[in-house]
C-alpha cells in the first residue's frame, strides 16, 4: 500500500505537477497570510501587491537530507582531495554536482541531451554513452564520475534507444574513457533488483559489482544513503550488499579504480 501510494504521488506530483502535500501546507497557511498582510499593510504606506508563498513555513532551511544532494557533496569533495589531472563526468546533474565540482576545478560532461548554457569551468559534449566512444576517447582521462544515470540507459526516459541491456552496453563504453589507474565514481539505486519503466533500474548491488570486474573495475571504497537520510561510509562492503540487496531501494555510491 505504501509503494502503491509513492507511485501515484509520484505520478501525480513529478510527472503531472500536481503537488497534493504542497496544495494541503499552502491551505494551511492561507489564513497565517491574511493576518500577515493586514498587520503589514496597516504599518506600510507605499504600494503593495499579492504575491503569497503559502509553503515555504513548513519547510526546512535547505533540502539537505534529499540523496542527490548528498551524493554530490560526498563525490566532489572526492574529487577535491583526490586532484585527478583530468576529471570527466557522464550524465550527472548540471546544477548539483557538476556545479560542486565546476567551483574549484574544470569539468567535462558528457550528456545525451544538449546543454546550450556557457558554464565557466565546463565543458559539455553531446554523446550517447550507448554507443562506442571514438578512438581518441579512449583513455580519456584519470577520473570519471557518472552520478543516478546508469540506470536510466536503455529505458528511453532522455532520448536513449529502448534496449534492455543499456546499462551493460553503457557501463562497457564509459568505462574505455578511463585511464588505468584512474577512478571511477558510481551511483545508482540498489535493493530487490528489478526495473521500474521508464523511470529506472535497480541494481542489486552484487550484481553490478560482478559487471563492473568483467569491465576491469576493482571495489575500492562503498557507501550508501541510509534511511534516516544520512549518508553512511561501509567497513564491510561485502557484509552491507548482502543487507541492502534485500531492500526496496536506497541508493549505492561506488569508487572503482580502473585495474
Amino acid at each position: 500500500m505504501k509503494e502503491a501510494a509513492k507511485k501515484i504521488y509520484w505520478l501525480f506530483c513529478i510527472q503531472l505537477g500536481f503537488d497534493f502535500r504542497r496544495l494541503v501546507r499552502s491551505l494551511r497557511g492561507l489564513p497565517r497570510y491574511v493576518a500577515g498582510w493586514f498587520r503589514f499593510k496597516k504599518a506600510y504606506k507605499g504600494k503593495l501587491e499579492f504575491l503569497p508563498c503559502l509553503y515555504d513555513w513548513y519547510e526546512e532551511g535547505g533540502a539537505t537530507k534529499n540523496e542527490y544532494f548528498l551524493q554530490d557533496l560526498h563525490v566532489a569533495r572526492k574529487i577535491y582531495f583526490a586532484k585527478p589531472e583530468k576529471h570527466v563526468d557522464i550524465g550527472s546533474r548540471i546544477d548539483g554536482f557538476v556545479a560542486h565540482v565546476a567551483s574549484f576545478r574544470e569539468i567535462e560532461i558528457f550528456d545525451i541531451r544538449p546543454v546550450t548554457s556557457q558554464i565557466p569551468g565546463v565543458l559539455f559534449r553531446q554523446a550517447d554513452l550507448m554507443s562506442s566512444p571514438s578512438e581518441r576517447l579512449s583513455s580519456y582521462c584519470d577520473s570519471l564520475s557518472c552520478l543516478h544515470a546508469l540506470e536510466h540507459f536503455g529505458l528511453g526516459r532522455y532520448g536513449d534507444p529502448i534496449d534492455p541491456q543499456g546499462y551493460e552496453v553503457g557501463l562497457g563504453n564509459i568505462v574505455k574513457i578511463l585511464r588505468q589507474g584512474g577512478l571511477f565514481y558510481l551511483s545508482v539505486p540498489i535493493g530487490q533488483e528489478r526495473v521500474e519503466f521508464n523511470a529506472h533500474r535497480i541494481f542489486n548491488p552484487r550484481s553490478l559489482i560482478q559487471l563492473a570486474a568483467t569491465n576491469g573495475l576493482l571495489l575500492r571504497e562503498f557507501a550508501w544513503i541510509g534511511s534516516s537520510r544520512t549518508l553512511i561510509q561501509s567497513f564491510n562492503p561485502e557484509q552491507d550488499m548482502d543487507e541492502l540487496g534485500k531492500l526496496r531501494y536506497t541508493l549505492g555510491i561506488f569508487t572503482f579504480i580502473k585495474q
